[in-house]
C-alpha cells in the first residue's frame, strides 16, 4: 500500500523505480483510512540510502503510512547535507508533543564506543524516554551493545 513521504525526498525516485507505492498530501488526505504515523530517528552516517532502505520496507505494507524524519540537534551529520536535513527532517522540539504509532532509531557507527561517549547520548535517552509515553511501539535497529547489529522491539 501506499507510503506517504515528501514529494522532493531523494529516495522517492529510487522507490518509485522499484515499483513501491508512494503518495503525495494531496492524495493522501482524500483517503477514508488513517494512517499510521511513524517517526524515524536516522543515526546512520548515509541517511538517504539509510531513508530508501527505511521506506522500502514501509512501504511494503497493506496501509497508508506517514513517515516523519528526525534528526538530533546535539550532533552535527558529517556524510549528510544540512539542506537534506532542514528540508525533510525535524527537530526533537518540532515534534516532542506529537504522537506516533510507532518509531525507528537506527544504529550508528559507535561499536568503538561505550554508548556514554557518544556526543548525542544524552540527547538520545531523552527521545528514547519520551518515546515510552508517546509512541505505541519502537524498533530499535543495531543499538546491541558491541554486537554487529542487534534489532530490539519495544
Amino acid at each position: 500500500m501506499p507510503i506517504r513521504i515528501p514529494e522532493q525526498l531523494p529516495a522517492r525516485e529510487i522507490l518509485e523505480q522499484e515499483n513501491i507505492f508512494v503518495m503525495d498530501e494531496e492524495r493522501a488526505t482524500n483517503q477514508e483510512i488513517r494512517p499510521l504515523n511513524i517517526l524515524i530517528l536516522n543515526l546512520m552516517p548515509e541517511k538517504e540510502k539509510t531513508e530508501a532502505q527505511l521506506l522500502r520496507f514501509l512501504g511494503n505494507t497493506p496501509i497508508q503510512v506517514n513517515i516523519s524524519f528526525l534528526r538530533l540537534s546535539t550532533h552535527e551529520s558529517k556524510n549528510t547535507s544540512k539542506f537534506h536535513l532542514d528540508q525533510f527532517y525535524k527537530s526533537f522540539n518540532e515534534i516532542r508533543t506529537k504522537k506516533y504509532d510507532g518509531m525507528i532509531i537506527t544504529g550508528a557507527p559507535v561499536e568503538k564506543l561505550e554508548f556514554s561517549d557518544v556526543n548525542y547520548w544524552e540527547e538520545l535517552q531523552n527521545i528514547m524516554n519520551w518515546s515510552s509515553e508517546n509512541v505505541t511501539s519502537t524498533l530499535h535497529i543495531c543499538w546491541g551493545h558491541k554486537l554487529p547489529c542487534t534489532i530490539i522491539m519495544e
